[in-house]
C-alpha cells in the first residue's frame, strides 16, 4: 500500500494535477520529508499516508489494484451503467476507481454493444466507455450542437483519425494541456486541427511533441451527447 501511494502521487505530479509543494500545504508536511518519500528514501507513518490520502480525496480501496473493465458494466434488465467522471479522470485514467464515479449513466446495452471501437497502442488496455459533463463555459464554441452542461459519453477506445461513418466527421474528446476538449479533429503538418462546431469561434492548434503520435492527444470518439437528463 506504501509504495502504491508513492507511485500514485508521482503519477499525479508527472500529469500535472499534483505537486511537492502542493502535497506540502494540504498536510503540513515539509517538502523534503514529502520529497523523501516520493524519491524511495523513507517510508511514512500510518497516520502520514492517511492525511495524504484525505488531502488527495483517495481512500485505501483505490490504490488496490483492480482489472481493467473493456467494456461498460452491465446493470441489469438490459441496461449498462458508464461512470460519470471529471475531466481529468478521463483524460489521465487507464481504470475508473470506484471514487472516481461522480454518478452512473444508464443506457440500453444494445446501444453500448453496437458501438464499434478502433484503438492504438497501449489505450487498449484502458477501461472503455466513460461520461463527463460539459460545464456552459465550455459549450459555446460547440453549440448548438452541445448545450450547457450537457453529458457526452465518450469511447477511449476509438482514438483513431480514420472515419467512424461515411460522410460523417467524428467528433471527438481531446487534450489539451490538462483540459479536455470536444471538438472536430484533423491532423495536419504535424498539428492537430480542433474545429468547432460554431464558425464565430476560431481553429485550436496542438503541436504534436517529438515522441508523440496524434492518437495519443486523443481521448476518444464521442459516441452519444445527451443535453438533457
Amino acid at each position: 500500500m506504501h509504495e502504491r501511494l508513492r507511485l500514485e502521487l508521482l503519477r499525479r505530479i508527472q500529469r500535472g494535477t499534483a505537486s511537492v509543494s502542493l502535497l506540502g500545504r494540504q498536510t503540513g508536511f515539509g517538502q523534503a520529508h514529502l520529497s523523501n518519500f516520493l524519491h524511495s528514501r523513507r517510508r511514512l507513518s500510518l497516520e502520514a499516508m492517511d492525511r495524504i490520502l484525505m488531502a488527495q480525496h483517495l481512500t485505501a480501496a483505490d490504490l488496490l489494484p483492480s482489472t481493467p473493465r473493456i467494456a461498460a458494466e452491465p446493470a441489469g434488465d438490459g441496461v449498462c451503467s458508464i461512470p460519470v467522471v471529471s475531466h481529468a479522470v478521463a483524460l489521465f485514467e487507464p481504470v475508473i476507481r470506484p471514487s472516481a464515479a461522480q454518478s452512473l449513466l444508464y443506457l440500453p446495452a444494445t446501444a453500448i454493444e453496437s458501438i464499434h471501437a478502433r484503438p492504438s497502442g497501449a489505450r487498449r488496455a484502458w477501461e472503455r466507455f466513460v461520461a463527463v459533463r460539459i460545464p456552459t463555459v465550455d459549450t459555446p464554441p460547440m453549440e448548438p450542437l452541445l448545450q450547457p452542461e450537457a453529458t457526452a459519453l465518450i469511447d477511449r477506445h476509438y482514438n483513431s483519425l480514420l472515419t467512424y461513418r461515411p460522410n460523417r466527421t467524428n467528433l471527438y474528446a481531446v487534450r489539451d494541456g490538462p483540459h479536455l476538449k470536444i471538438r472536430y479533429v484533423e491532423f495536419l503538418l504535424s498539428r492537430l486541427v480542433l474545429r468547432p462546431h460554431n464558425l464565430a469561434y476560431p481553429v485550436d492548434l496542438i503541436d504534436v511533441g517529438p515522441g508523440e503520435l496524434p492518437n495519443d492527444l486523443i481521448v476518444g470518439r464521442v459516441a452519444m451527447i445527451l443535453n438533457e437528463l
